[in-house]
């Protein structure tokens, strides 16, 4: 499993130790990943997703699951995730049509 965002593509990124004697290691800064579940509305059904705590107050900003995927940009989503904002997107189309 990638310690990345299944919903914002945060990942980890690399950088320095740098100590007072200015002597420079290599490190590593991970993402704060939580394993949640989150409820679709459009689809009636919860969701097992493991998110970055800044994507989870994202999504809680925007009104939901569904709101944020559907905003979201298809670069930065989890293969998961897109399938899920497909499933939402048809969803939603098919209750606007009714």
């Amino acid at each position: 499993m990638s310690r990345a965002c299944e919903l914002t593509g945060k990942a980890v990124l690399t950088g320095n130790n740098v100590s007072h004697a200015n002597n420079k290691t290599k490190r590593r800064f991970l993402p704060n990943l939580v394993n949640v579940t989150l409820i679709s509305e459009a689809l009636n059904q919860n969701v097992r997703l493991r998110i970055s705590a800044y994507a989870l107050r994202s999504v809680e900003h925007r009104g939901g699951l569904d709101a944020f995927l559907i905003k979201a940009n298809e670069k930065e989503l989890s293969q998961r995730a897109r399938l899920l904002k497909k499933q939402i997107a048809k969803k939603l189309a098919e209750q606007q049509a009714a």
